[in-house]
């Protein structure tokens, strides 16, 4: 609907293309009977000019009118990707933590591609063929209606023939996208995991599954396709004894005069160019049922209802000027898996938090629901007493920054990387925020500096360097909270020590809560706090917390870290 202007025009070019070729097969009904059987030159030299015209203009009309089509086609598929793409930026992480990365490229890349190709397709094949057969069938009736009757009489069974293979080749079709959306889930994964693969000494079994999926993929194929073949085959010889009917009786009525031989070429050329527009609204047919396919596959994702969304009138978010609260929170991520039980506790403005506990207890998910990620099954998360499902969710995004303990990076430079957050900051301000993560020296030794080009996911630099950019990458974005999941897991104790100082002075002032199990962050706190198993066991000033037992119950020593 929005190109409906440009379909338009798309459609009047195709069906001014299709009227023009109607007229062709006439030429040779008056070719025959006006100028040859009448020895006539002159009407010879008209048909042969006639002929040349309208050639040439049919041919700038059909031009002009693939252009525009191409055009209208490429551009509504990118609008189709587009809109899948924003909707899965709208889901939560734990969609795509549950579904496989390759099945969900395929929906967006081959799945949308052929729902676009058979609606754009569709459209302009069925008005084309229908105004093409309804022309083709309105002569032949003019020629001879009894030889037009005859030459229609089979089409019946054709389209039966069709019809049988239906639910069959939508079977087929379902099953041949799945095992293509599996090989490029296999592809994806094996890739990632390459470096696995090659130390375990796997490439012979992984190329063996690689030839798994590509046999199953290839034998869905051709099921697929033999039975397309069928279902294209059986109406086409349907309307080729239709054909060889029309012969039989269209010499027939030349032999006894009752027609003439220019009528007959005439006919037989709109017939066979009726072949055409029937077996290509047959083929239509076929393509709406795989195309069917695509389309649910398609709906699939985009009726997935994102879990966080934004209300219709979300306030704007000016900053954190009293306390970050998590007030009576519960969530869990099925309904027999709850992560938070009944969580509360304040961080006031300005105040660095280290918040502390075992693998698995509620800690990362305390980060994700501050992002929004998702939100509270019970209670409320807010910022100066403003629920965070009240506020507009771009602005709640831009104003918190998350540094993951596994972050992501682009297959870009580190200044481009830096500066993803922030991208019109200035090459100044990324070195500050470098120098802030105690990185700007590392990259500075580095041959290109900071137009040096990391791998995907960062894997041609360490974890320890990799956290310190991710952290540049945070503290450059100036943001009102700043969250750490184990900035410096990956770090030695000097290096750690270092980056320790670092933050305890770029964090002077700032709200930021750091999750962490290493002493050097929680000796820079203001407040910490203990999680286990989903609750707030203890919370307090550091110095409190950190003496007599309840240190090496709480805050096990890390390998290589005095005691």
């Amino acid at each position: 609907m929005p190109y409906w202007r440009l379909l338009c025009a798309v459609l009047l070019l195709g069906l001014l293309s299709t009227a023009l070729s109607l007229v062709q097969p006439w030429f040779s009904r008056v070719l025959i009977d006006n100028a040859l059987l009448h020895h006539n030159m002159k009407a010879l030299e008209e048909i042969a000019l006639m002929m040349i015209v309208v050639t040439v203009f049919s041919t700038l009309v059909s031009i002009a009118s693939s252009y525009l089509y191409i055009r209208f086609s490429a551009q509504s598929l990118f609008d189709m990707r587009l809109e899948v793409y924003r909707h899965l930026q709208r889901l939560s992480p734990q969609f795509f933590a549950r579904r496989r990365l390759g099945d969900i490229v395929s929906r967006l890349n081959n799945d949308v591609g052929e729902v676009q190709r058979v609606c754009s397709d569709t459209l302009l094949s069925v008005l084309s063929n229908i105004l093409f057969l309804a022309g083709s069938v309105t002569i032949m009736l003019w020629l001879n209606w009894r030889l037009c009757l005859a030459s229609l009489a089979l089409l019946p069974v054709g389209g039966l023939a069709l019809r049988h293979f239906q639910a069959r080749l939508t079977q087929r079709t379902r099953t041949m996208r799945e095992c293509s959306a599996g090989l490029g889930s296999f592809l994806i994964e094996s890739l990632m995991g390459i470096r696995l693969v090659i130390a375990s000494a796997n490439e012979h079994r992984e190329a063996e599954n690689f030839e798994r999926h590509n046999t199953s993929f290839i034998e869905a194929l051709l099921r697929m396709q033999f039975l397309s073949f069928l279902a294209a085959a059986a109406p086409g010889m349907v309307l080729t004894v239709s054909t060889a009917m029309v012969f039989l009786y269209g010499g027939r009525l030349v032999i006894e005069n009752q027609l003439t031989i220019g009528s007959l070429v005439a006919f037989m050329a709109y017939h066979l160019r009726l072949l055409s527009p029937v077996q290509s609204l047959m083929g239509v047919y076929t393509n709406l049922l795989t195309g069917a396919v695509s389309l649910e596959r398609v709906f699939s994702l985009l009726d997935i209802r994102p879990e966080v969304v934004e209300v219709a009138d979300a306030k704007p978010l000016s900053g954190i000027r009293h306390d970050v609260r998590f007030d009576h929170v519960c969530f869990g991520y099925s309904k027999d898996r709850q992560a938070l039980k009944d969580i509360s506790f304040r961080i006031p403005a300005g105040s660095l938090c280290v918040m502390i506990g075992a693998s698995g207890a509620g800690k990362s998910t305390i980060a994700e629901l501050l992002v929004r990620f998702h939100d509270p099954d019970e209670g409320s998360v807010t910022f100066d007493g403003d629920d965070l499902r009240e506020l507009r969710l771009e602005e709640l995004r831009r104003r918190v920054a998350l540094v993951e303990q596994v972050p992501f990076f682009f297959h870009a430079s580190i200044r481009d990387n830096i500066a993803y957050g922030q991208p019109d900051a200035t090459d100044e301000e990324i070195r500050a925020s470098a120098a802030a993560a105690c990185i700007d020296g590392f990259i500075q030794s580095l041959p290109d500096g900071y137009s040096t080009v990391i791998g995907e996911r960062g894997a041609t630099i360490s974890v320890g360097e990799r956290q310190r950019i991710a952290l540049a990458r945070a503290l450059l974005r100036d943001p009102d909270l700043l969250i750490m999941d184990e900035p410096t897991s990956a770090l030695d104790v000097q290096s750690e020590a270092a980056v320790a100082r670092e933050l305890a002075r770029a964090l002077r002032g700032r709200t930021a809560l750091l999750i962490t199990h290493r002493m050097a962050l929680v000796e820079i706190a203001d407040m910490v706090i203990v999680v286990d198993e989903g609750r707030i066991v203890e919370a307090g000033n550091p110095e409190r917390l950190l003496t007599g037992a309840r240190r090496s119950a709480m805050f096990p020593v890390a390998a290589g870290e005095p005691a």
